[in-house]
Order: C-alpha cells, then structure tokens, then sequence
C-alpha cells in the first residue's frame, strides 16, 4: 500500500473503524431488527381481527386496532432505529435507546393481551438498551 505524506496508509481503514460492527453494536442493531418486526406483526393481528387479544377488566384498556397501530408505528421506529445503529449512524444510538424504552413501555402495557409475546419483545428491547447504553460511551 503506498504511503502518503501524513505516514498513513492509502486502503487501509483504523482498527476503531473496522470493528465498529462486530459485538455489541451488531447485536444491538439486529435485536431492535427484531422487535421491530415482532411489534408491527403483532400490531398488523391486532389490526386485522379484534378477537385474537382479550384482556376483560384491565386498566390500560385501549381499543385493540389502537394497540395495533400503536405496535405498528412503533416497530417501524425500531426498524428505522436498528437499521441506523447497524449502518453505524451517529444519532440511531440515542433513537434506539429511546425508542427501545418506548417499546418497552407498551409492551408491559400490552402483557394481560399476549403475555408471551409481550415478554419475548421486551428482553428484545431490554438488550438492545443495555447494548447500545454500555457500549456506546467506549466508542
């Protein structure tokens, strides 16, 4: 490789640069990848057949179309979010966090509807917050 005047070398890229993707901030990316597609497939059953969740009696009741669009417009956010952490984007760290706390939120809101799946998706947020908040400030 040829040298330039600086003493760097042309091609090659810093360590910091080429292990930017592996680990956690891969991790991270894809588990909001996949709460994100768990929320909006969760939200499209909640939109398309009112009597797949019921929850009688529960005090977060909502219309379950509007969990449904809820569950939509916030795993489109996570998608957004993770696709940006992955493609190593200055500001998707601080949206996943954020959005990832907003999932988790209503995740535990939505628990009496689909405990399971619930449950499933908040780990999901819950490591990709650890990841993205642990290791974000080392690099």
């Amino acid at each position: 490789m040829a040298e330039t005047s600086g003493g760097a070398r042309k091609g090659t890229t810093r360590p910091h640069d080429s292990q930017w993707m592996i680990g956690p901030h891969l991790f991270a990316g894809v588990a909001l990848e996949l709460s994100g597609t768990l929320s909006i497939l969760m939200g499209a059953a909640s939109i398309g057949q009112d009597a797949i969740f019921r929850a009688p009696g529960y005090a977060y009741r909502f219309n379950v179309t509007a969990w449904g669009w809820m569950h939509v417009v916030i795993g489109l956010a996570l998608i957004a979010a993770g696709l940006g952490v992955l493609l190593g984007q200055s500001w998707a760290k601080g949206a996943g966090v954020a959005v990832g706390a907003v999932s988790l939120v209503t995740q535990f809101m939505f628990i009496p509807y689909y405990p399971m799946w619930s449950i499933i998706v908040m780990v999901l947020d819950l490591v990709a917050i650890w990841a993205l908040a642990r290791f974000s400030a080392t690099t």
